[in-house]
């Protein structure tokens, strides 16, 4: 491809190169870098991209595209944003592929991954659509699944993804949108034909500073959006569209909005209610319990309405869904009398919700095995140690993904908010897991929480297999 149309849409602040050069891969990560490359010097987190291209250039790329002026006499391209332009380059290099698909974006602190998951289901079996989704727990392209490294893919893999969602027949895709990936232009380029907010709660602090950073953040995701779900019940909804010119489908359970709630029945199996949306109502049973399933299912059934999909005919389509792999997800236990659950909770509103859900149905002791992840923001860590000990019957304080840090500081952080002694300090997970199901009683819950479908468990930077499945069965 010339560079002049691997360049289209970005704005060229000074270039030394020549613009028809043919170009043979775009390459941010210089150990990557081959013959005829361009490479893109990204500004990151942990060490700047300008620092490696003089990598670049000796494994044979032929220009650099940067926001800071070379020094040395160098092909090279400056722009504005680097991270821009990485997106823009990846929108151009993959050909817009999101142009011959509707792209559906949905965000918020908890409830992404189940909304996503549900909402391609109803995708498939109202409007026959084969759907992309890019997700926490997995990538999609119709029934093919790989890895998701992150939330959201960093720009030039997202498209690289789109593509092949395009090239594999995809007419939708449906993706979580983090607040990371707003702010860090790795949706630059891309329309959504339809957006949601779920919810807004504490988590990412240490990366937005503030709350009202936090949800500014991913308020511009509905900038991009021809239409938008939100939860009027959430005290953010306001802020969050404040700014949003496209029209916005309110959804409550606590009052009538666009879109509400009506006559909910939250069984140990599931939920049921009537969903009412103007003149029309359905009645939506999904196998997927606990009030924040509502809140989910809402904001399905808003998107489809954005879409133009009837009520009825959504909630029909989730009366076949499936429960969400660690989202209250039932560990089988032959011959045992207690119960164990996974799921994802890992910040204070998920760790409450789950707790208040299982605690709603548990006839015996509630047990909560739960830690707090590092490099992530440390404000929640006492937060949920005083969740955690509030809630459970006991708890069992234990790592998470400790990542680059110091697991027991981590730990002394989540106890500084402990005000009750019913609580264990296990730092070992698996070890924490065990000892859960040794003093486990008749009718006891046993909640796994924080891990939810990751089958890993990072320590001092290093990835080491840890499903939490495997654990459970080992024990018994």
């Amino acid at each position: 491809m010339k560079l002049r149309e691997l360049l289209n849409g970005i704005y060229v602040i000074k270039s030394n190169v020549d613009m028809e050069m043919d170009i043979h891969n775009v390459c941010y990560d210089s150990r990557k870098v081959g013959a005829g490359d361009l490479f893109v010097a990204v500004t990151g987190f942990v060490t700047d991209g300008n620092r490696y291209i003089p990598m670049a250039f000796q494994k044979g790329a032929v220009a650099v595209v940067t926001a800071v002026e070379p020094a040395e006499e160098i092909p090279y391209i400056l722009v504005d944003s680097d991270r821009l332009a990485l997106a823009l380059l990846g929108k151009n290099y993959y050909g817009d592929p999101a142009a011959d698909m509707k792209i559906i974006g949905v965000t918020g602190t908890n409830g992404k991954t189940s909304t996503t998951l549900l909402l391609k289901h109803v995708l498939e079996n109202t409007v026959g659509a084969k759907v992309g989704l890019m997700g926490t727990m997995e990538n999609m392209i119709g029934d093919v699944r790989t890895e998701a490294s992150r939330t959201t893919p960093e720009s030039f893999e997202l498209y690289g993804l789109l593509r092949q969602m395009r090239d594999a027949g995809c007419t939708h895709v449906v993706m979580e949108v983090s607040s990371h990936a707003v702010a860090l232009d790795r949706i630059a380029g891309l329309h959504f034909a339809a957006g949601a907010f779920t919810n807004l709660t504490e988590d990412h602090l240490d990366f937005h500073k503030t709350m009202e950073n936090y949800c500014d953040a991913k308020a511009e995701l509905f900038a991009r959006c021809d239409s938008a779900t939100g939860n009027c019940d959430d005290p953010w909804f306001q802020r969050m569209f404040t700014k949003t010119v496209c029209p916005v489908l309110s959804i409550s359970t606590k009052k009538e909005a666009d879109l509400y709630a009506r006559d909910i029945s939250l069984p140990a199996d599931g939920v049921c209610f009537t969903a009412v949306c103007g003149e029309e109502e359905a009645e939506v049973r999904v196998i997927i319990p606990g009030l924040f399933t509502v809140y989910n299912v809402l904001t399905v059934l808003g998107i489809a309405h954005n879409l133009g999909i009837p009520l009825q005919k959504a909630a029909e389509a989730l009366k076949t869904a499936k429960s969400v792999k660690g989202r209250v997800e039932v560990v089988p236990t032959p011959g045992k009398d207690y119960t164990v659950i996974i799921d994802y909770a890992h910040t204070p509103d998920g760790l409450e919700n789950v707790l208040t859900l299982l605690k709603s149905i548990c006839k015996g002791r509630l047990i909560a095995v739960f830690g707090c992840g590092g490099d992530r923001d440390p404000v929640k860590r006492p937060i949920m140690g005083k969740i955690g000990t509030d809630m459970a019957d006991i708890a069992i304080i234990t790592s998470d993904n400790p990542r680059t840090e110091e697991p027991m500081s981590i730990i002394r952080q989540i106890v500084a908010g402990v005000e009750k002694n019913n609580y264990k300090i296990v730092e070992n997970r698996p070890e924490a897991i065990t000892m859960a199901m040794d003093i486990a009683q008749k009718d006891d819950i046993i909640v796994l929480a924080g891990k939810g479908h990751e089958t890993y468990q990072e320590i001092c930077g290093v990835k080491y297999h840890l499903d939490e499945r495997e654990i459970v069965a080992e024990q018994l």
